[in-house]
């Protein structure tokens, strides 16, 4: 029996060999385009995840932008009318503020009221110069005529400067005298005004420290208004000894003065920054409705001392520092602000706000007309309900709309502050922590709607500003400060300047009234 061919295990392992191998390879393939298709998606996925970061940020600069647009158009939108810009801001293209005041119509005829009496020149009885004028001819036959045909006549008056007048030239003699009992020769004293060999009067001296510091002429067109009306030829440095030696003579009585603006029941403050030597200084009112001081001082933060009662001012936070007196905001103020928010941001509760502080104002004022010391408590109590409800109403509104976007750092800073609100927002704020103070004037009637006694008074630096400039001293300007507080003063006490000047300070304090 023969036996079957022997079989080689070598000759099957060689084909499975192949199909493993080749299907390793096919395998490395697949995962290599996988690794290559898995390597698309995670670029894919990181550019998907830039793309929505720089979507967020552009989102971000967007809103921030349009916050700044709506900012800017807010700021063209505002002029002296409806914010604290000065009237020389508003331009010659703007809308006159005339036209859009804060007071509301009476109803009254422009001009004088009835009841008025008015100024105007009235005839003199006693004319200092009388000029007859007789006609020369008949004006029906042509006859001549003469002053003894005169049978009546009409008069009208001319009232006119003097000529100008050459200088009066006084002269002091100081005469010795010698004793007949012991021979001793005596001199007399001449005047304390007397203080030279030649020099000018004391009425020189108060028109050009009059002319100076109330009219604001500089120092050179001074020189020139003294030469051409008075023939009177002055240096600027003569000019420059007498603003000194006037403001020497004075510094006691604007000291006595501040104290009682500092003891008054009511007083007015404010600030306004002015340039000295060229840099920033600031000038601080105090005022009341009779007295007027100025300060000058190189910081905006140096509050008054010594104060009593009622403060009115601003909503500058540094006044509140002060300890021992009461507040009261300008409502002045508060009505600009609401002003634009009426005319810009379109916002309803601000011209709610507007006519109701409008009628508390117009109500303390035929309270005082009428002589009652306070306006009723239900009346009162009326008003701020009214107040709480408007307050309501705005804070409300702010709180549905959408959220403002924080300006974005530089670099990789991180934000700083609150978070940022709107103007509004901000006002309602103010006028809800600071009610007792916004309607202080309801309460007591002393109080004034507004803080305009300071705000004029400090209105007179800026037209200094425009006309003079700065000063190139800090001397300089405190002889402004305590002189224009003499000036200011005299001119609410309805004192004749020129008098004043030339008046002893402790006469000043003497005739001076406070309330």
């Amino acid at each position: 029996m023969s036996c079957p061919p022997a079989h080689d295990s070598r000759d099957e392992a060689a084909p499975v060999a192949g199909d493993v191998a080749s299907v390793i390879a096919a395998l490395r393939t697949a995962n290599a385009a996988l690794r290559e298709r898995n390597a698309g998606l995670q670029i894919l996925a990181t550019l998907a995840a830039q793309l929505e970061i720089l979507a967020a940020q552009q989102q971000a600069l967007i809103a921030q932008q349009q916050a700044q647009i709506a900012e800017l158009e807010r700021l063209v939108g505002l002029n002296s009318g409806n914010s604290g810009k000065p009237p020389s801001s508003d331009g010659l293209k703007k809308k006159p503020v005339r036209v859009s005041s804060l007071r509301e119509q009476s109803g009254k005829k422009p001009g004088g009221q009835k009841g008025h009496l008015g100024e105007t020149l009235r005839r003199s009885e006693t004319p200092d110069v009388t000029i007859n004028h007789f006609p020369e001819t008949c004006a029906g036959c042509g006859e001549s005529l003469s002053a003894a045909m005169a049978t009546d006549h009409v008069a009208r008056q001319v009232f006119d400067l003097p000529e100008p007048q050459p200088l009066i030239v006084t002269e002091h003699l100081a005469h010795s005298c010698r004793c007949a009992a012991c021979g001793i020769q005596t001199r007399a004293n001449f005047p304390d005004h007397v203080k030279a060999p030649v020099q000018y009067g004391a009425r020189i001296a108060g028109i050009v420290v009059y002319l100076m510091h109330y009219q604001f002429l500089p120092q050179k067109r001074l020189a020139a208004l003294m030469d051409d009306l008075f023939g009177v030829q002055l240096t600027t440095a003569t000019i420059a000894a007498m603003s000194q030696n006037c403001a020497a003579r004075f510094t006691s009585f604007a000291t006595a003065l501040y104290a009682r603006i500092a003891a008054a029941a009511v007083k007015h403050l404010d600030e306004t920054g002015f340039r000295i030597g060229g840099k920033t200084q600031w000038l601080h009112i105090a005022a009341t409705v009779w007295l007027t001081f100025y300060r000058i001082s190189p910081k905006r933060g140096d509050m008054p001392e010594n104060l009593t009662g009622i403060a009115v001012h601003d909503h500058w936070k540094p006044y509140y520092t002060l300890e021992g007196i009461k507040h009261a905001l300008c409502n002045a103020h508060h009505l600009r602000e609401l002003k634009a928010l009426v005319e810009i941001e379109k916002e309803d509760w601000a011209r709610k706000m507007q006519r109701l502080l409008r009628r508390g104002c117009h109500a303390t004022n035929l309270a005082r007309e009428s002589g009652k010391p306070s306006l009723p408590p239900r009346l009162i109590a009326l008003f701020e309900r009214r107040y709480d409800a408007i307050l309501a109403e705005g804070l409300a509104f702010h709180a549905a709309q959408p959220a403002l976007v924080r300006a974005q750092p530089k670099g990789n800073g991180k934000a700083r502050g609150r978070k940022p609100r709107r103007v509004g927002h901000n006002l309602l704020l103010r006028l809800s922590i600071r009610k007792g103070d916004v309607l202080r004037f309801l309460s007591d009637l002393t109080v004034p709607f507004t803080n305009n006694v300071a705000e004029q008074a400090a209105r007179m630096m800026k037209l200094r500003q425009k006309i003079s400039g700065g000063f190139r001293s800090a001397a300089g300007a405190v002889d402004f400060a305590v002189i224009r507080s003499l000036l200011a003063t005299a001119r609410k006490q309805g004192w004749s300047m020129l008098d004043t000047l030339a008046a002893d300070p402790k006469r000043l304090l003497a005739d001076l009234k406070s309330a």
